[in-house]
């Protein structure tokens, strides 16, 4: 058995306690991705997961557990990191227009590199904090860096009109949810099973609201 093989597993079986197929060239890219994040996380420090397995249900698993809410056909991921979970959607929706967004050095070197490695062609970096990104997206995704509030207020004129921002949280959160900016409402929150994963996860759906003034990009 190869070394891969105990991977492809947890990979597979993941996937099917998501409901989710993806073909096998797809879940090879996926895993070549793993191999990607470990290789360069020694001297990037792209993660604090180590482990190859924890990096296929935290990092795989956790970003795919989102893709059936992904609609349109673009997206921005906003401080995306080492790609997360911007990568992963990409693999999985390969006509999927990519936009990874973030404004560290060292981790816009390495998108780069697995963009090219992966063959990601409809996948794109930008290397800038979220306010100073153009372009408006079908999907804006975050994955917890934030409060819902500053996300939206760095971030939110990235968001077309009928599109969906897709905010990734741990614990359901509240206090973020009764402190919206105006221009945004709460179009539905999920509770996301993650295989393996023995923490909560929230999935914020927002959209435009049409009441008020959106969150525009800073003059």
């Amino acid at each position: 058995m190869s070394e891969r093989e105990p991977l492809r597993q947890r990979l597979r079986s993941g996937l099917t306690a998501l409901n989710l197929t993806l073909g096998d060239a797809v879940v090879e890219q996926l895993l070549d991705y793993v191999d990607l994040l470990l290789r360069w996380n020694t001297a990037y420090n792209l993660t604090a997961v180590r482990d190859a397995g924890e990096m296929v249900t935290r990092h795989l698993l956790d970003s795919l557990a989102i893709l059936p809410y992904v609609e349109g056909r673009s997206l921005a991921d906003l401080g995306t990191g080492a790609g997360l979970p911007g990568i992963p959607l990409a693999l999985a929706r390969p006509e999927l227009e990519v936009c990874l967004v973030d404004s560290n050095g060292k981790k816009a070197r390495f998108l780069r590199e697995a963009v090219r490695q992966l063959h990601l062609a409809h996948a794109r970096i930008v290397e800038a904090r979220a306010e100073s990104a153009s372009g408006r997206y079908d999907c804006v995704t975050a994955r917890a860096f934030a409060t819902l509030a500053d996300m939206l207020g760095w971030g939110g004129h990235l968001l077309a009109d009928d599109g969906r921002w897709l905010a990734l949280k741990g614990r359901f959160p509240q206090d973020e949810l009764d402190n919206l900016p105006s221009g945004f409402v709460v179009e539905a929150v999920h509770r996301l099973a993650v295989p393996g994963l023995d923490a909560e996860r929230h999935l914020v759906i927002i959209k435009r609201s049409g009441d008020g003034p959106a969150a525009r990009k800073p003059s």
